[in-house]
């Protein structure tokens, strides 16, 4: 068995998110489970209200009665994710929970895919060409053609790159960062 970790998502009270998270972190602080359970976070989105006049900044939750945690868990022989009975007891009978989100509210991780679609771990791309450079790109629809680097946005994940596409008619394409590479000179 190899030791890894997952996210899993607990169903709460509505309005329990931020007391929840507090009172896991604080068990986990007690007893000494940094090892068992690594990271709660409550996904939440920036957005600036205008009433009236006036412009303000309010941070809204994603996901209103629920709380992803990441736990450590044990491949079996199967690959197959399990985390510690101790950890599932502290996580299922923190005051405000009401179960994980699974088949039977059984603890069922969230896939690689569903983690990097939900933005709740960001990817770092190391980016190793710039503005003006020459790529080729390796996306399925345009995989195989070369175009130049007009803008990138780390921040986004997104840099557009200008392709001489079809009859020589210059195309705009704005791809992920890791779907193009630097061409080797």
């Amino acid at each position: 068995m190899s030791v890894n970790s997952r996210w899993y998502v607990v169903h709460t009270y509505s309005g329990y998110e931020n007391k929840v998270k507090t009172n896991i972190e604080k068990v986990v602080e007690n007893r000494g489970m940094q090892d068992q359970i690594l990271e709660v976070k409550i996904p939440t989105e920036t957005v600036t209200e205008i009433v009236g006049e006036k412009r303000r900044e309010v941070e809204r939750k994603l996901f209103p009665g629920y709380v992803l945690v990441k736990v450590a868990v044990l491949l079996d022989d199967d690959d197959r994710p399990a985390m510690s009975d101790e950890a599932w007891f502290v996580i299922r009978n923190t005051r405000g929970v009401t179960g994980f989100v699974g088949p039977d509210s059984k603890a069922l991780p969230l896939s690689e895919e569903e983690v990097i679609k939900l933005g709740v771990e960001k990817r770092s791309v190391e980016v190793n060409y710039a503005v003006g450079d020459t790529v080729n790109i390796i996306d399925e629809i345009f995989d195989g053609f070369t175009g130049t680097v007009e803008e990138i946005d780390v921040e986004n994940n997104l840099v557009r790159v200008s392709v001489s596409a079809l009859f020589g008619k210059e195309t705009k394409v704005e791809l992920e960062l890791d779907q193009v590479e630097p061409i080797e000179e």
